[in-house]
Formats: structure tokens, C-alpha cells, sequence
């Protein structure tokens, strides 16, 4: 049996992806195309989440209560982020158009992306493919931005993110 080495940053994605799956016979090639991300990293983060308690045995079923704790208590220690320098991008954190209505800032964060047209501090995402798999889910869009949010926000826009995370992940 393989180790667990520790999180990965696509696995909050993959976890994430599946909570908004409404299909109860997804597959992993589902989720590989929907992600950019491949089927055997798929398979790897699935049993990495297993071994953290993330995940069911048969690695299906997202155990929401435990991904939403590491989400609130965990995910800014192990997946720290300073923002960059100003590009062109798809807006993540208090840019996501959501988190605009409830925030002023003259700074817009953004996944660096060529076909953006927005242009801010750039922010490194969880994986590549995010900018590709926000442009074909918009809940994962707004869960990501949530974990963007807790990554680099301020307490009441941190507050904010992990209220709206606790309405999508724990229904």
C-alpha cells in the first residue's frame, strides 16, 4: 500500500468537483476532463484523500464535514498564497464576481489566463487546469474563489468564504 505523503493542492479541486457532480455514477475519466487533470492523478489523489479521511473507502463519497474542516482550519497553513504581480486573468478571491457585491477593493485578484480580461495581482491556482475547469462548472468557480478567499483574504471576507463553502458542502 502506498504512503500518504501529504495533500496536494489538486486535491481540494478533485473533492471540490465531485461535491458538484450531481451524477451518482461519475468516473474518474469524468473527472479528468472536466479538470485537465489525468486519470492516474485522479486515482493518486482519491487515495491520498482516503488515507486523510477525506473520502469513503470506495473513494465516491466526499465525508463533507471533515474536507470542511480541513478546508477552514488547514487549507491557508498548507496552501499559503502571496499574490504576484499584474497580469491578465479569470477573477478568483474577492474578485469573484460573487464576493464583488459584498467587497470594494481597487485590487482585483486573477488566475493568470491569456483569454482573461480582467487584469490584477496574479494568484497562482490550486492546478493548471483550474482556469479551463471554472469556464465549463460555475459552482466549482465559486468554491474555488472561496479557497482563494481563505488563502489570501481578510477575516470578514474569510468569514464570508467559509459561510458560503458551509452552505454548498454541508447541505
Amino acid at each position: 500500500m502506498k504512503s500518504h505523503n501529504g495533500m496536494r493542492p489538486q486535491d481540494i479541486i478533485i473533492l471540490l468537483k465531485i461535491i458538484t457532480i450531481s451524477k451518482p455514477d461519475w468516473q474518474y475519466r469524468d473527472l479528468a476532463a472536466d479538470l485537465s487533470i489525468s486519470i492516474s492523478e485522479i486515482s493518486e489523489s482519491l487515495h491520498r484523500s482516503h488515507i486523510a479521511g477525506l473520502v469513503d473507502e470506495r473513494r465516491r463519497k466526499v465525508h463533507r464535514q471533515s474536507l470542511m474542516e480541513f478546508i477552514e482550519h488547514g487549507l491557508h497553513y498548507v496552501f499559503p498564497q502571496i499574490p504576484g504581480t499584474m497580469v491578465t486573468g479569470i477573477p478568483t478571491g474577492h474578485s469573484h464576481p460573487y464576493f464583488k457585491k459584498h467587497f470594494n477593493s481597487d485590487i482585483n485578484y486573477v488566475w493568470p489566463d491569456l483569454n482573461g480580461l480582467v487584469r490584477g495581482l496574479a494568484i497562482t491556482p490550486l492546478h493548471k487546469g483550474v482556469t479551463e475547469a471554472v469556464i465549463k462548472d460555475e459552482k466549482l468557480y465559486k468554491l474555488l474563489a472561496c479557497i482563494d478567499v481563505i488563502r489570501i483574504g481578510r477575516i470578514r471576507e474569510v468569514k464570508l468564504a467559509i459561510k458560503e463553502l458551509n452552505k454548498d458542502i454541508l447541505p
